[in-house]
């Protein structure tokens, strides 16, 4: 079966996708802009600088900053972040967020395991460079406006 390559097959796929991990969130009690940060923050040592964080955030989700900061206020209420030092710039995962996190990273690698399964490595190797490639482009007509 021959499939051309489109954004409309793009976005199935990603919509699609999507819709299974949210799913799957949903369950854990998060949304998927808090897992995004909670993942931002495990992947930098439990700690990061909020600004820096933000703009993470918003380059890679497409929002705009009240997005963001409402998301990281939403999981500093939660328990799951908190502030460092008191009212300083930084953010740290608590014992709990770090939990929810591993939750969030079992429940990914489940979907990846599904979802990738019987699909050849080479496969998966062009699939990733040419939607690489598709990204960098589009960010850069962003950043153009």
């Amino acid at each position: 079966m021959s499939i051309t390559l489109s954004g409309q097959v793009i976005g199935q796929a990603h919509h699609a996708t999507r819709a299974v991990l949210e799913r799957e969130l949903a369950g854990i009690g998060i949304t998927f802009p808090q897992s995004v940060a909670l993942n931002a923050v495990a992947a930098e040592g439990g700690v990061v600088d909020r600004t820096a964080l933000v703009g993470r955030m918003t380059g890679g989700l497409k929002v705009d900053e009240s997005a963001v900061r409402t998301t990281l206020a939403e999981l500093t209420d939660a328990g799951l972040l908190r502030t460092l030092p008191a009212g300083g710039s930084g953010l740290a995962l608590t014992d709990a967020g770090r939990t929810r996190q591993r939750q969030v990273t079992d429940a990914v690698a489940g979907i990846v395991a599904r979802l990738y399964a019987d699909i050849p490595a080479a496969e998966l190797e062009v699939a990733g460079r040419v939607l690489t490639l598709l990204k960098q482009r589009a960010d850069a007509e962003l950043a153009l406006a």
